[in-house]
């Protein structure tokens, strides 16, 4: 976890609602690091619905597997989370981490341990000594407060530089439904499902598979269009878990219920904020970095030509650089894959055109752009002039810090 915030970091952090049915407690475990908290416990009220989407990593981590075994019950009693070890290709060790941290959990909780979900983030292939839960996990079941989110996010943070949280609230007929997230990751994300580790909380009364539903529909625009370094974790989760304590919220069995609108905008506010705040963390950035594609032969062509030139090394050290380089963005279109005709390409950086129909614009004034690319958040669109496909994406600049982190993180 470094100890300067990142200059992108939001100016305003909102006050964290309760959520009727979820407390939450923190510890010091001593998994990884020394003085501060690496352990997080949510508990749920009897009838906790639950959802999630997991990495697509062909090596998940112990954790993933047990989440992804356990989901088919739609039910949750409680969550354990901690940072400083990813439990990732550590084999049988591994998963007999995750039966006996969940074991642990549920003779405290008084459920069963397929009612228990677990995440772990932090440094992969070393072992997690589990026995480490039973000392604090007592402690943090009698400790629970259910206005607890800022700290929560806290203690899941491994090179973050500041804690993401994140809230809303829609109507669900008549009634008033809370929404609040937290969120780490910062590297290793290129998520092709969510971001290393995000849970989702409300108070809505909403059936197991519709959850699942919303959930999955919810990371597409959000976690999904957010890339820091092209690399996929092992550990990638993110989770819902559907208390139904909304007073007279009416019980939600199809995510297509049209009571749902408003909901959804919500949950996607709170997908999108965390999304965001993720990109703005992303080690070592120094400029956060929105990527428009348009005019492409389908959004899809879109996705993979914005994702081409948001993980391009090149083009990411020239944003760091404040140069806009856009013989750099033109390599990054050319490689995607995708149907593209050189000499119907336009670019833009912040609003100004660059290249026009294969060459430099006839307008460009090198001053304009620099000055521009001086700014902490830089717009960058490209019109492709092949179709009506458009998809947005986020990233950050690539700077020597990157390196010198992720250099330095096992030792």
């Amino acid at each position: 976890m470094s100890t300067a915030v990142s200059p992108l970091a939001p100016t305003n952090v909102p006050d964290m609602p309760a959520i009727a049915g979820v407390r939450m407690a923190t510890a010091e475990a001593g998994i990884r690091y020394k003085g501060r908290t690496d352990v997080l416990l949510a508990l749920f009220d009897p009838g906790t619905t639950v959802a999630g989407v997991f990495t697509t990593s062909k090596c998940p981590s112990a954790p993933v597997e047990w989440c992804r075994a356990n989901l088919k019950s739609g039910k949750a009693r409680a969550l354990v989370v901690n940072s400083g070890n990813a439990n990732a290709f550590t084999g049988k060790t591994g998963r007999a981490a995750t039966k006996l941290t969940a074991d642990i959990a549920a003779k405290v909780v008084g459920c069963k341990p397929n009612e228990i979900f677990l995440a772990s983030t932090g440094v992969i292939g070393e072992p997690l000594d589990a026995t480490k839960f039973a000392p604090v996990m007592q402690g943090l079941a009698n400790s629970v407060s259910g206005t607890f989110f800022h700290e929560a996010a806290k203690a899941i943070m491994t090179t973050d530089t500041f804690p993401k949280v994140a809230t809303a609230t829609a109507k669900i007929g008549k009634a008033k439904v809370t929404i609040c997230g937290i969120a780490k990751g910062a590297g290793m994300i290129a998520p092709d499902m969510a971001t290393m580790l995000s849970f989702v909380f409300t108070d809505a009364a909403i059936a197991a598979p519709a959850l699942q539903a919303l959930l999955k529909q919810g990371v597409g625009s959000t976690f999904n269009a957010v890339t820091i370094d092209g690399d996929t974790s092992t550990s990638d989760t993110l989770m819902m878990f559907a208390t139904g304590q909304a007073k007279d919220c009416p019980k939600i069995l199809r995510a297509a219920d049209p009571k749902l609108k408003a909901y959804k905008k919500a949950l996607h506010a709170v997908l999108a904020d965390l999304a965001e705040q993720v990109a703005r963390d992303g080690e070592g950035a120094r400029k956060l970095v929105e990527i428009v594609v348009e005019g492409a032969v389908s959004d899809k062509s879109a996705r993979k030509i914005a994702m081409s030139i948001a993980n391009s090394p090149l083009v990411k050290t020239a944003i760091a650089g404040e140069d806009a380089n856009w013989g750099r963005v033109v390599m990054a279109v050319g490689k995607a894959g995708e149907p593209a005709d050189r000499d119907k390409l336009s670019i833009w950086f912040a609003g100004i055109r660059v290249a026009h129909k294969g060459a430099r614009d006839p307008g460009y004034d090198e001053a304009k752009v620099s000055a521009e690319m001086k700014k902490p958040e830089i717009f960058l669109k490209v019109a492709l002039g092949m179709g009506n496909g458009r998809d947005r994406v986020l990233t950050c600049d690539l700077t020597k810090e990157y390196v010198s982190i992720n250099g330095d993180y096992r030792s």
